[in-house]
């Protein structure tokens, strides 16, 4: 009887372990991270007799967690990237409604401001029309200032949730060194794996693979090891390195990510390592978005002013000042140079260096700068510098900073170097940042924007024929370019029949259309230059300081000989708008990227990649939203409770309790009956 018994006893230990597993299965339904568990059941060991083996019921060998590590793999990789995306998205929207917002937009202002030059120019004796044009010009570096707020509370905003992730994930790794010490402790005791320990430890994982992508390795003892980027130790058994939210040792107003190290140093990771998460989401938006968005913006506002300063300190204001006239003030708009930073860890004593804007270019039309929307990095290696565009990373060395001076003239960036005096240290390293804040103090001139009369409309020169020609020629379109001098006018300017003479000792430069300008040298100012209608003659004395030089004019129409043209200074020019009407042709013309586009093919290039980025991110996340609800569908098919499967497993385990029940009934009727038979 007692073996009989003894099998009815284990079929009921077995059938209650069944149910009690069921039982936990259904109530932890709806519990975050839950692996649906199972009975693992086998047969005891057979008792060999005579007549054959002879069975002695069964026993529980362990509970089961029903856990897939290549479905659980699946479902962090898709959840990193869902996180990383949207966080990603969530952030360049902004900027791209910005952008995209007709009334708080550049381009709606920008055209405004150009209106009203155009207004100046046809009436450039009116104070109103001059007023409107500052008013105009207000406006737009106030929509300039207001948009570089907005990118600004974004990198604070970056910033904090920066420090803010960085505490979370070490709230975590913290937490999953803990449970694999417990879970280590745990199995060692009977050999059993500690289910709900792991579950939440994978709970863990997930909640912080949520903000930082992490991989994952399991030791022989069953704990976990975290590895963040290129494999930097998180979590190794119950060790933990802690994440710190520091001040970037290259640019102190970004936070950046580093692990800290036994002796409480921080190691600056580069922020290319940590990817995916909430915490990678940010790091992409800030390096391929927010920091390009900043510098197409200042870009576009140093362009603009360097340009339009340029142009303006060719004009003549309504006082009749010119460039080097006392009260004139060439520079209408006011613009912030480059912004250069020391590392932190440069040598004591290491020289400061500074950057400044280049003179915009001229080319023969028009101003173009040579700027970029890159920041750059110098550094020194003990004996040669090196400049790098960071963008590309494009270089240019030298053994000095005026060799890479030399080396930048030959291929402009748009700025220059300069550095106090000293000995630079080996390891030595400077941020270069030319148009990051450009945007930031971008304001038209203070004497300007409270005298309207300061405004530079006029050319400084004029041209006239005399009254007394007897040929059909005009001239007129006079302009001047960089460095150009009046001095010497009024200057005379004859036909003699076979081309015109008068010039001044030096040369002219005859351009005509889209052909190559051709050169004369002038010895004496009997030498001839030939006369051709509608050709543009430019004046470049030897001697400026006694004749002018730079001075542009247009003759048109047939002379006759003896014909006299004056150039003079425009003196009471108020009614002339020809430097205005330069600076409105401004808007239209290559003024940016080394003179291949305008303000507004740049702009509107910066537009569409913010735009492209944010509808790519936009797909992007659908596409990995999809991805995501198909790997967690697979792992809860293994791994999730399903109400109608346990309640099926329960009444098993009920008819298996009660058939071993009456398996112990039978077996003590029996005992019964032998009793009584004695």
């Amino acid at each position: 009887m007692g073996g009989l018994i003894s099998i009815a006893v284990t079929g009921i230990n077995a059938a209650q372990a069944g149910l009690l597993t069921t039982g936990n299965n259904i109530s932890n339904l709806g519990t975050a991270g839950y692996s649906r568990q199972r009975v693992v059941q086998a047969s005891n060991p057979t008792i060999m007799t005579g007549a054959g083996g002879i069975g002695q019921g069964t026993h529980v060998v362990t509970v089961e967690r029903m856990y897939s590590e290549a479905l659980t793999k699946q479902v962090l990789n898709a959840q990193t990237n869902v996180s990383s995306l949207d966080t990603y998205n969530a952030q360049i929207s902004q900027i791209d409604n910005m952008l995209a917002d007709k009334t708080s937009g550049l381009t709606p202002v920008v055209q405004e401001f150009f209106d009203a030059i155009q207004s100046v120019a046809t009436n450039p004796s009116s104070a109103s029309s001059r007023q409107s044009m500052l008013s105009a010009a207000d406006t737009m570096v106030t929509s300039f200032q207001s948009m570089y707020s907005r990118l600004d509370e974004l990198k604070n905003g970056v910033n904090s949730q920066i420090s803010s992730l960085v505490t979370s994930i070490n709230t975590y790794t913290q937490e999953i060194g803990d449970i694999n010490q417990r879970i280590i402790s745990a199995s060692s005791l009977n050999g059993q794996a500690p289910n709900d320990l792991l579950d939440k430890r994978d709970q863990l994982v997930s909640k912080l693979n949520e903000l930082v992508k992490v991989n994952v390795t399991t030791d022989t003892d069953g704990s976990y090891n975290v590895f963040v980027g290129s494999g930097q130790q998180l979590v190794v058994g119950s060790r933990v390195t802690q994440m710190a939210a520091v001040a970037s040792s290259a640019d102190p107003s970004r936070i950046v990510v580093g692990l800290v190290g036994a002796a409480g140093n921080v190691q600056e990771l580069p922020e290319s390592l940590i990817t995916g998460g909430e915490l990678g989401g940010f790091l992409s938006f800030r390096s391929q978005a927010l920091d390009a968005s900043f510098n197409q913006l200042g870009l576009m506002a140093s362009s603009m002013a360097l340009t339009f300063n340029s142009q303006n300190a060719l004009g003549q204001d309504m006082l009749g000042n010119i460039a080097g006239d006392t009260g004139f003030i060439a520079d209408f708009f006011k613009i912030s140079q480059p912004t250069v930073t020391s590392r932190s860890s440069n040598a004591v004593g290491s020289p400061t260096v500074s950057a400044s804007f280049d003179a915009a270019s001229y080319n023969g039309t028009n101003f173009y700068t040579n700027l970029t929307s890159s920041d750059y990095q110098l550094s020194y290696d003990g004996s040669n510098f090196s400049l790098k565009r960071l963008s590309d990373n494009t270089a240019w060395s030298g053994a000095s900073i005026a060799d890479i001076n030399t080396a930048l003239a030959a291929d402009p960036q748009g700025f220059s170097l300069s550095s106090t005096a000293g000995a630079f240290a080996a390891g030595d390293s400077y941020l270069i940042q030319p148009t990051r804040y450009g945007a930031r103090q971008f304001s038209v001139d203070s004497s300007v924007a409270a005298d309207p009369r300061l405004v530079a409309a006029a050319a400084p020169a004029r041209a006239s024929a005399a009254l007394t020609n007897t040929g059909s020629t005009t001239v007129g379109s006079v302009s001047v370019g960089p460095n150009y001098s009046t001095n010497g006018l009024p200057l005379a300017i004859s036909y003699d029949g076979t081309g015109l003479t008068g010039f001044p000792v030096g040369s002219v430069t005859v351009s005509v259309g889209g052909n190559p300008p051709v050169t004369y040298p002038i010895t004496a100012t009997t030498d001839t230059v030939t006369f051709t209608s509608g050709a543009t003659y430019t004046i470049n004395a030897a001697n400026t300081a006694a004749s002018p030089a730079g001075v542009s004019l247009v003759f048109s129409g047939v002379p006759a000989t003896g014909d006299t043209f004056t150039v003079a200074a425009n003196t009471s020019g108020v009614e002339d708008a020809s430097n205005m009407v330069r600076l409105g042709n401004l808007q239209t013309q290559n003024t940016m990227l080394g003179g291949s586009a305008t303000y507004q093919d740049n702009y509107a290039a910066f537009v569409n990649d913010i735009g492209n980025k944010t509808s790519a991110s936009e797909i992007s996340s659908s596409a990995q939203t999809t991805l995501l609800s198909q790997a967690t569908a697979a792992r809860e098919s293994v791994s999730g409770v399903n109400r109608d499967e346990e309640a099926a497993k329960l009444i098993e385990y009920q008819q298996a309790y009660q058939a071993s029940a009456k398996i112990l009934e039978i077996a003590s009727n029996i005992f019964d009956t032998l009793i009584s038979l004695g």
